[in-house]
């Protein structure tokens, strides 16, 4: 029973979904001004469906390149069968129908955007996936669920712009994390990412530095929505964990140049798993970070 359900978290890629379902939630408490928690937790509902729509999609196109890089999601996506396509059919469907619900216009448009960006992501003969545009495509997995918030409330300020590209950019950033991880299967599905366009361990270093380039908008984000001491002790947190996990791993990123690619690999597999603790934890504290500045006593 826990191997299925495990199975099927892998299948719609439920951290992502819960990731954005946060992000949802924090966002539309910043544009409400309120503890809004039924939009609140629509908003964030629509966004969890639509991520896990395309993220089945990904999951069956892409079968075959995670027998190498993640056996267990290939194997339960294998088991799936058809019932796959019957399950990311109907995430799409509720998304829509959802979508619908709002009678917004502009929401609908962005809950078909993210469908649409999703098919492009992973159905043959698009795949972007499989080329240098993947970190452009993987922006709207961000940018989306924050348009769709801006949409509902009608509030499409400097704030709110400065917001999506945030969030468009940890969602961007995170894909180059995946190309490290993902780098043995791609090379082998002649995949034109950015550490197989440059290399692994320049690929490596890019991702590195777009790591630390997003530090200014986080804080300028925190800034425009005047969020309090608890957002910038948990970024400053997480921008130390990361820095001592690049000094901890200094011989193999910045003195042996003569290490082995297994090495080097591996590394890329660590600091992939890294971003991704990274980023949920700096989604759960912009969430909090939102909630206290609407409801200061509760902390």
């Amino acid at each position: 029973m826990f191997r299925e359900v495990r199975g099927f978290a892998q299948f719609i890629s439920v951290e992502r979904g819960l990731m954005l379902f946060m992000i949802s939630v924090g966002v539309t408490f910043l544009t409400a001004q309120s503890l809004a928690w039924s939009q609140a937790l629509f908003l964030g509902i629509v966004v969890f469906c639509i991520w896990s729509a395309v993220d089945a999609m990904n999951n069956l196109c892409d079968v075959d390149l995670d027998a190498l890089s993640d056996p267990l999601r290939a194997q339960f996506t294998k088991k799936l069968g058809r019932v796959g396509l019957f399950i990311a059919l109907a995430f799409t469907g509720i998304s829509l129908a959802l979508g619908f619900v709002t009678m917004i216009p502009y929401v609908v448009l962005f809950v078909a955007l993210g469908i649409v960006f999703g098919v492009l992501y992973s159905v043959p003969p698009f795949r972007l996936r499989k080329t240098a545009y993947k970190p452009i495509v993987n922006f709207t997995v961000g940018a989306v669920p924050v348009l769709i918030i801006a949409a509902f409330f009608d509030v499409f300020t400097i704030n709110m712009v400065t917001l999506v590209l945030l969030i468009g950019v940890t969602t961007a950033v995170n894909s180059l994390w995946e190309d490290l991880a993902d780098y043995a299967s791609d090379s082998n599905s002649g995949s034109r990412t950015v550490p197989i366009i440059f290399g692994f361990r320049k690929g490596l270093f890019i991702t590195i530095i777009m790591g630390y380039v997003m530090i200014p908008l986080m804080v300028l984000v925190g800034l425009l929505f005047q969020l309090n001491w608890v957002y910038y002790a948990a970024l400053s947190a997480l921008t130390v964990f990361l820095s001592l996990r690049l000094v901890q791993k200094r011989v193999t990123l910045f003195r042996d140049y003569k290490a082995d690619a297994k090495k080097l690999h591996k590394l890329g597999e660590v600091l992939a798993k890294d971003f991704v603790i990274i980023a949920i934890m700096f989604t759960l504290s912009l969430m909090l970070s939102s909630l206290l500045k609407i409801n200061p006593l509760l902390f």
